[in-house]
């Protein structure tokens, strides 16, 4: 059960409409890296999840997640501005005038609609759990990205208290995973020396490269 509390996660605010900043910012509302797409990925593998400390996490992330998607939301709707007038934006903002507007839509940077297939679910929850990290590191770049690309100083702190979110939901999945690490896939398979072994595919290999370089080199003794 889910409930609706009016009030924000974090307080959000802008210095002044941006429509150029918000088409950018939309990528964390509807991209394959932001909010809803983590959201609805934790909250799908929790469903099977057996360890109750576990599965409690990834169903509180995922709330969590909800909660920075309407951050992303307001703060798209307040850089948007107020009227609906085309003529005074850039052609990347142009269907949030004519098909929502101004509406903050379930759509990326580019315009393209948010998919399931953006969803990753495998069962197993060491996979899952190794995805999670992955995806909050991939979100925290986005963050990075999108931080250096705006000078308005409220917008920055709303980013900033987001990337520090993604950082610890990037940590408690890391702890998460250490201590299930010898379960599932990671304890069925992986055991042989198969999977141990290198083949190093590279000719000349690094290492010899830099032998023959240290034997060039000169030597000032």
């Amino acid at each position: 059960m889910f409930k609706h509390e009016k009030q924000l996660f974090h307080p959000v605010a802008i210095e002044r409409p941006n429509p150029q900043y918000a088409a950018l910012l939309q990528e964390q509302l509807g991209g394959a890296n932001g909010e809803l797409k983590a959201a609805m990925q934790y909250m799908s593998q929790s469903f099977r999840i057996k360890n109750a400390e576990i599965k409690d996490l990834f169903l509180d992330i995922a709330a969590e997640e909800l909660g920075h998607m309407e951050m992303i939301a307001q703060t798209i709707n307040l850089l948007n501005g107020h009227d609906v007038e085309a003529s005074k934006v850039s052609a990347g903002e142009i269907q949030t005038h004519v098909l929502t507007g101004l509406s903050p839509g379930l759509i990326n940077a580019s315009g393209y609609s948010w998919t399931g297939d953006y969803v990753s679910v495998t069962g197993d929850l060491c996979a899952d759990l190794l995805s999670n990290i992955a995806s909050e590191q991939r979100a925290k770049v986005v963050y990075e990205y999108l931080y250096r690309q705006i000078d308005d100083k409220k917008v920055k702190e709303t980013i900033d208290f987001l990337l520090n979110r993604e950082e610890a939901h990037n940590s408690m999945f890391r702890e998460a995973f250490n201590k299930v690490q010898d379960t599932g896939s990671n304890k069925d398979f992986g055991t042989t020396k198969a999977a141990k072994m290198y083949f190093s595919m590279s000719e000349p290999s690094v290492s010899e490269e830099f032998q023959k370089i240290n034997t060039q080199a000169p030597s000032f003794k």
